[in-house]
C-alpha cells in the first residue's frame, strides 16, 4: 500500500523539480539578456558620443574616454586599419575590416558581436558605430567590454534564486507530504479493510473523517460489505441445510456441471465406496469411477433428458452394489446440472442371497432325513412289519434320522435365540482349564475310537475368563467335535491359551485334512460345509461353526480360523479380558 504513497509523493516532487527547472531556464536566460542589453546600450551611447567629437579628437583623449566608459576603445579607418586603441599599440593589431561587428556597422550604421576572449577567458561584447562624413563612411568606433560583470550579476541572481528555490522546495515538499498523506491515508484504510475482508477476518465498517470522494467510496464499500455479509449468511444457511440433508440421507449424491465434470460429492458417497476412489471432484464419471455401466447410464440420460435408473457394481477391492438414479437439477436455464443419487443395496442383496441359501439349505437338510423316515415307514407299512428283524433295522434308521432332524431344529433355535437376543447369557468367572478339561471328558471316547491324542497345554493357574459356563462348554464341544471329525486316525489335537491385547486367546489346533484357502472366509455361514457329503455322513448339521461364531459375538469376542490343506486347522477363540 505504501507504493501508492510514494507514487503520490514523487508526483509532487517531479512537479516541483520541473517547475524549478523551467524557472531556471527562462529566468536565467532572461536576466542575462536584460543585463547584456543594458551593457550594449551603455556602450552604444559612448560610441555615439565619440562619433560626435570626431575620430582625431577622440584619439587624443582615448584613455580618458576608456576609463570613463570602463571599456576598451578601438578607432578604425574606413579600410579596417586600426589607428588607435586604448589597450594595445595600433601598429601591432590586425586589420579589423572583416570583424562581424565592423561589417554590420558598415551596412547598418551600428554593429554588435559577442565573442569569447582567449586572453582573459571570458565573453566580450563588441559594439561598433560607423563614423560618416557627408556621403561615405570615414571610419569606425568600436567599444569592447568583458561580460564578467553580467556573469557576476547572474551568479548573484542564481545564489538568491537557489536559496529561494531551496526554501520553496522544502515548503513544497512539506506540503506535498501533507497532501500525499491526506490522499494516501483513506485509501490505506480502505485497502486494509478489504484485505481483512478477503482473508475472511472479522471486520466492522470503514470510518473516514473526510468529506470528499473517499468518504463516498468508503460508504459504498460499507454498503456492499453489508450486502455481501447478508448474501453469504443466506448462502451458508442454505448450504448448511443442503449439507444436513445430504449427510442425513442414506444415499450418496453427485452433482455434475454442464461440462460433465463432478463439482460436488457428498460424504455419504465416500463412506459408501470406502474411499476407494479418493477425491473425485473436478473429474468426469469415467475418470472418477472407471465404470462402463455408469457411463452408459449417464450418456443415456443426456440423450433422453429423462430420469434413468440402473443397478451397477463399483469397486474392485470391496465391490458395492448400487442403485443409481440420474436426474436433472432444476436451476438457472443456462446452468445445466445433473444429480446422480447412489443407493447402496449391497447388504440387501447379500441378505436376499443369504435368505435364498438358507431356505434352500434348510429345505435340503430337512428333506433328507424326512425322505428317509417317510421311505422306511412306507416300507414297513407295505408289509415289512411282518419281518421283525427288518422292522427293527428300519426303526433304528428312522430314529437316527429323527434325532438328526431334532438336532437340526435345536441348532436353528439356538441361532435364532442368539440373533433375537432372547438367549440369556449368565456371566461368571470361569476357569479356562476347568472348562476345557470338562469338554475333553465329553469327547474323549470319540477321540479314542480314532486313536486321536488331545493334548491340553493349560496349567492349573491358567487364565480365568468371564463367560456363561454352559455356552462356553457348547463352544468348545462344537470346536473339538469338528476337530475329531476331520482329523484322521492317529492324529493329534492340541489346546493352548495366551493373551493378545485385551483378549484371552484359546487356540485349538488339529492335524486334520485342512480347509482350502478360498473356503475359510465362508466358515461360520449357516449350513456351509467344505465337504458336504462327508460332513453329512459324519452326522453334522452344518450349523456348528455358525453357533460358535454367534456365541462368541454374544460374549463380546470373536473367532478366527487358519488352515492349510492337508496339514491341519487352527481355530482361535478371542475372549475379552
Amino acid at each position: 500500500m505504501k507504493k501508492l504513497f510514494y507514487k503520490i509523493f514523487f508526483s509532487y516532487l517531479v512537479i516541483i523539480c520541473v517547475s524549478f527547472l523551467l524557472v531556471d531556464v527562462f529566468v536565467s536566460g532572461k536576466v542575462k539578456d536584460i543585463l547584456t542589453d543594458q551593457v550594449e546600450k551603455e556602450l552604444l551611447s559612448y560610441a555615439r558620443f565619440i562619433d560626435q567629437i570626431s575620430l582625431e579628437k577622440a584619439s587624443r583623449h582615448l584613455n580618458q574616454i576608456a576609463n570613463t566608459s570602463s571599456a576598451r576603445i578601438t578607432l578604425i579607418n574606413s579600410r579596417g586599419e586600426v589607428f588607435a586603441d586604448s589597450e594595445k599599440e595600433a601598429a601591432q593589431m590586425d586589420n579589423h575590416f572583416n570583424r562581424p561587428e565592423i561589417q554590420e556597422a558598415r551596412v547598418r550604421g551600428t554593429g554588435k558581436s559577442i565573442r569569447f576572449s582567449d586572453t582573459i577567458g571570458i565573453d566580450m561584447l563588441y559594439i561598433a558605430v560607423a563614423v560618416k562624413d557627408e556621403k561615405n563612411v570615414g571610419g569606425y568606433v568600436r567599444l569592447a567590454r568583458p561580460l564578467h560583470e553580467v556573469q557576476n550579476v547572474i551568479d548573484r541572481v542564481y545564489q538568491y534564486m537557489l536559496l529561494t528555490m531551496f526554501i520553496a522546495a522544502v515548503i513544497s515538499l512539506i506540503i506535498a507530504l501533507f497532501f500525499a498523506y491526506r490522499l494516501y491515508e483513506p485509501i490505506k484504510i480502505m485497502g486494509q479493510f478489504t484485505e481483512k475482508l478477503r482473508k475472511g477476518e472479522p471486520v466492522g465498517a470503514i470510518i473516514l473523517n473526510t468529506d470528499d470522494e473517499t468518504k463516498t467510496l468508503a460508504d459504498n464499500i460499507n454498503y456492499l460489505v453489508e450486502e455481501l455479509k447478508s448474501k453469504i449468511r443466506i448462502a451458508n444457511e442454505e448450504k448448511n441445510k443442503l449439507m444436513t440433508a445430504f449427510t442425513s440421507m442414506n444415499e450418496g449424491v453427485l452433482i455434475i456441471n454442464e461440462h460433465d465434470l463432478i463439482e460436488f460429492s457428498s460424504p455419504v458417497l465416500s463412506n459408501m465406496l470406502a474411499v476407494q476412489y479418493g477425491d473425485v471432484t473436478g473429474k468426469t464419471l469415467m475418470e472418477a469411477f472407471r465404470s462402463i455401466d455408469l457411463q452408459k447410464a449417464f450418456l443415456e440420460f443426456k440423450q433422453l433428458r429423462a430420469n434413468v435408473s440402473r443397478e451397477i457394481v463399483l469397486g474392485n477391492i470391496e465391490p458395492v452394489i448400487l442403485k443409481v438414479s440420474i436426474s436433472d437439477v432444476y436451476g438457472a436455464p443456462d446452468d445445466e446440472k445433473t444429480m446422480i443419487v447412489f443407493h447402496d443395496v449391497t447388504r440387501l442383496k447379500k441378505l436376499e442371497q443369504i435368505r435364498m441359501d438358507f431356505v434352500a439349505n434348510v429345505t435340503h437338510e430337512i428333506r433328507t432325513p424326512l425322505t428317509a423316515i417317510i421311505g422306511y415307514l412306507e416300507t414297513i407299512q407295505s408289509g415289512a412289519i411282518n419281518n421283525i428283524e427288518e422292522t427293527k433295522k428300519f426303526i433304528d434308521i428312522i430314529l437316527k434320522q429323527a434325532e438328526r432332524l431334532n438336532r437340526l431344529v435345536e441348532d436353528l433355535l439356538i441361532i435364532s435365540n442368539i440373533e433375537t437376543k432372547e438367549m440369556i447369557i449368565n456371566i461368571e468367572n470361569v476357569s479356562l482349564r476347568a472348562a476345557v478339561t470338562n469338554v475333553i471328558s465329553l469327547v474323549e471316547a470319540k477321540a479314542d475310537s480314532k486313536n486321536i491324542i488331545i493334548d491340553c497345554n493349560l496349567r492349573e493357574d491358567s487364565f480365568s475368563i468371564k463367560a456363561d459356563r454352559d455356552k462356553i462348554t457348547q463352544i468348545f464341544v462344537n470346536i473339538l467335535d469338528n476337530a475329531i471329525k476331520f482329523t484322521p486316525e492317529g492324529g493329534e489335537i492340541s489346546i493352548a491359551a495366551g493373551q493378545s491385547d485385551d483378549y484371552v486367546v484359546v487356540t485349538i489346533t488339529d492335524t486334520g485334512i485342512g480347509i482350502p484357502k478360498d473356503e475359510i472366509q465362508r466358515l461360520g455361514e449357516r449350513f456351509y460345509r467344505v465337504d458336504k457329503s462327508r460332513s453329512r455322513d459324519l452326522g453334522g448339521t452344518g450349523l456348528g461353526l455358525s453357533i460358535v461364531k454367534h456365541l462368541m459375538m454374544a460374549h463380546g469376542g470373536k473367532m478366527e480360523i487358519k488352515s492349510q490343506l492337508g496339514k491341519g486347522t487352527t481355530v482361535s477363540l478371542f475372549f475379552p479380558i
